[in-house]
């Protein structure tokens, strides 16, 4: 089956009509991708990004369409569908790439993505002399492409160029977490932060915060804490300020970052788990949404995409808090990949999407990467394309972030080989094979 047939088939139509709540149809206005708890038996909607609290596990939803919000009902999210009805108009104007890949490409100005096809072609592919853009793409397919954003680079010309013409979704790589907003107790430093939400706003795109709570890249003095009670309440201070800060800035949270033990038996040995045990999740959830119940709160983490002992341990802690009512909307994969990775498979990360959706819960690939440190591009390009096409192909995944803009600035670097080349830009801003693996899986190619 060749991967225009795949994208249509008969199983995903179905599977869209049975969850009863997002459209079969393929335009961008009408596969409007509502709040997960929109679909929930009880038929509890919810309202735009901004919107009310709706039923268990649910703030307001709807984001990809930024309405204005509803409060938890069949009205908030018709509001919110109003909001990107046009979103697929921009084409003509950003990063362009030639999918056959035997054209130069020069991105230091805008750019355009050649996808033109005959217009007779057997297989329907794109219209005859369509100039399509990345995040067009994506809006075409109703999702959100991002990139994260480091606030170091926004004056270097190229690489705000290349960002704001490729992506509509912008995540913070590091100027969200709390040694970079918090690095003295009750002293807060947002600057970092605020330039890259200005940067967003300039450029019509969304954000995601990352991340409220973590193990790593702590302030020293949260690590010197010893005291249960303290830690709770630098906890749930930290949250209340930091999201309140950004509320109607930032459409999202991870709310808590990578808490479960790498062998998937149990949360990781935290400072956080030390002397408050597994409820602070739950405490760090409710912080969260008290302070924005507009926003999407999510749990995200990395090797949990699959199949395997860590996402059964993600889903079942999930469930549990869910049914504890607490307000989690979602779970981000971080999808950190290799080219030839034969795990996950895109057939498992499907599998996982689904039980999760099935919970009533959204997912997004948060975090993507495919280091090449002893492939080529050409592989790389398939497993992106394979892994974006399972996002496109679910409801419920709103999202595909990748981890970076240029592979010069990518955190791999040095990692497992010198030069890892993971990203979709090279070095000089040039789309690569992967770009258009990406375009072509939100197109459905």
């Amino acid at each position: 089956m060749n991967r225009a047939r795949r994208r249509f088939s008969k199983p995903l139509f179905d599977r869209r009509a049975q969850l009863g709540c997002v459209p079969v149809l393929r335009t961008f206005a009408s596969l409007m991708i509502l709040s997960a708890a929109a679909c929930r038996r009880d038929g509890a909607a919810l309202g735009g990004a901004g919107g009310g609290a709706g039923s268990t596990g649910g703030a307001g939803g709807g984001w990809l369409d930024g309405g204005s919000g509803g409060e938890g009902s069949e009205a908030g999210m018709e509001a919110g569908a109003a909001g990107r009805a046009d979103a697929g108009a921009d084409v003509g104007r950003d990063v362009a790439v030639d999918v056959r890949r035997d054209a130069a490409v020069d991105v230091g100005t805008d750019a355009a993505v050649d996808i033109r096809r005959d217009a007779a072609a057997p297989d329907g592919s794109a219209d005859a002399g369509l100039a399509m853009t990345l995040k067009s793409a994506a809006a075409q397919s109703g999702r959100l492409i991002g990139a994260a954003i480091g606030a170091s680079h926004l004056s270097e010309a190229a690489y705000v160029t290349t960002a704001a013409a490729a992506f509509d979704f912008v995540t913070p790589e590091n100027e969200m977490k709390w040694d970079a907003t918090e690095p003295t107790q009750n002293v807060f430093t947002f600057g970092s932060g605020d330039a890259i939400t200005a940067f967003a706003q300039q450029n019509g795109m969304k954000v995601k915060g990352h991340t409220l709570v973590w193990h790593s890249q702590l302030p020293d003095w949260v690590s010197a804490i010893t005291d249960a009670t303290a830690l709770h309440d630098a906890m749930i201070n930290h949250i209340t300020q930091v999201v309140s800060h950004y509320r109607g800035q930032v459409i999202a949270w991870d709310v808590v970052n990578e808490a479960v033990d790498d062998d998937g038996e149990s949360l990781r040995d935290s400072i956080f788990y030390q002397y408050l045990g597994a409820g602070y999740l739950d405490d760090a959830f409710n912080a969260a949404h008290a302070a924005d119940p507009g926003a999407l709160l999510l749990y995200n983490d990395y090797g949990a995409e699959g199949a395997g002992a860590k996402s059964d341990y993600v889903y079942s802690m999930v469930q549990g808090m869910l049914a504890r009512g607490v307000p989690i909307n979602g779970v981000g994969l971080q999808m950190h990949t290799g080219p030839a990775d034969t795990s996950p498979s895109p057939a498992q990360v499907a599998a996982n999407m689904e039980r999760l959706e099935a919970l009533g819960l959204n997912v997004v690939i948060s975090e993507m990467d495919v280091q090449i440190c002893t492939s080529d591009v050409d592989t790389q390009e398939t497993r992106f394309h394979d892994i974006v096409a399972v996002c496109v192909a679910e409801p419920l995944c709103l999202a595909v972030t990748v981890w970076g803009v240029p592979d010069k600035y990518s955190w791999l670097n040095g990692v497992n080989c010198a030069t890892p080349q993971p990203l979709l830009f090279d070095d000089n801003y040039g789309p690569k094979p992967a770009f258009s693996g990406v375009l072509n899986a939100f197109l459905g190619l």
